[in-house]
């Protein structure tokens, strides 16, 4: 059959390509993008310090638009977010929030939020940093909610970004801090009647870089003097750090997940309160889809044939 129009053709296949901000930066799209899938996540909170059970830090929120899979929350995955081919767009990506401070009772702060600039703005909300019973009162709402402290609750999470912290427990021989929310699972919450830590929420996971990575998890929390930490939520939460003699300072959110940051404790008087662990920045990961293009026009057999295959773009 003579061609329609045009020589034979060569075609070329670009591969899908994910890029992956650590920092913040420009994400300048390839020629023929239209659309991304994205895994936003916001630096997670702080933990806080006491001599009588500190809560730990709150994830990062998460959202994500990779189909199959989860935004925080228990949310499903969003749309992905249309843009233009070879277009810049900006990257924020948020940093953790402190831990609080040594030598005295202290809470830990919120993190930052992570932004993907594109035309419909993508913005997950830092993690709550752990709060205790005073002033502020309870732990600090975010992405995902600080674990309370002494007697307080947990703060909460925002929705569709992650859960809520545990509460903290001060009687019945308890004296302990609530886990951190985790983008996957609420932090949980001080119970029984042996001073002890309590785990962060889990995280969330993700392929969009290829294997599987949980991001997101809650800081550990601290019991008053003794008792075992709290393990920080798969997905970069920090541990408690362990109450032994003066104590031990809070383990930090691992950077780039978003995990809340580990509680810690010590001994009265409060000179002797060792730091709590900060939260893990952010990460901004994006992905652009493959894409086909031709030389030129397309003779008419190979026409036919490809859309008997159904593989005509």
């Amino acid at each position: 059959m003579p061609r329609l129009i045009g020589a034979v053709q060569s075609v070329s296949t670009t591969a899908a390509l994910t890029t992956t901000f650590n920092s913040s930066g420009t994400l300048t799209t390839a020629p023929y993008t239209t659309e991304l899938q994205y895994v936003v996540v916001a630096g997670g909170g702080g933990a806080g310090t006491n001599t009588n059970g500190s809560g730990g830090g709150g994830a990062g929120g998460y959202r994500s638009s990779v189909p199959g899979e989860s935004s925080g929350g228990g949310a499903s995955a969003e749309s992905t977010t249309p843009v233009s081919g070879g277009s810049p767009y900006p990257i924020t990506v948020g940093a953790g929030g402190a831990g609080g401070a040594a030598g005295a009772v202290n809470v830990g702060t919120t993190g930052s939020d992570s932004v993907l600039g594109t035309p419909s703005s993508i913005t997950s909300d830092g993690g709550g940093g752990a709060r205790w019973s005073y002033s502020p009162a309870g732990g600090a709402a975010g992405g995902s909610g600080g674990g309370g402290g002494y007697t307080s609750a947990g703060g909460a999470g925002t929705a569709n970004q992650g859960y809520d912290g545990g509460a903290a427990k001060y009687a019945d021989g308890q004296k302990a801090g609530g886990g951190g929310g985790g983008a996957g699972a609420v932090g949980v919450s001080a119970s029984g009647t042996s001073e002890q830590g309590f785990d962060g929420g889990v995280g969330v996971a993700s392929s969009i870089t290829g294997s599987p990575v949980y991001r997101a998890g809650g800081g550990g929390s601290c019991g008053r003097f003794s008792g075992t930490p709290g393990s920080g939520g798969n997905g970069g939460g920090g541990a408690g750090g362990p109450v032994s003699g003066d104590g031990t300072i809070g383990v930090s959110g691992t950077a780039n997940t978003g995990g809340g940051g580990g509680a810690a404790d010590g001994a009265a008087p409060a000179p002797n309160i060792k730091a709590g662990g900060a939260g893990g920045s952010g990460v901004v990961i994006v992905k652009e889809p493959a894409f086909t293009t031709a030389s030129s026009m397309w003779d008419l057999r190979t026409v036919y044939r490809q859309i008997k295959a159904d593989d005509w773009v």
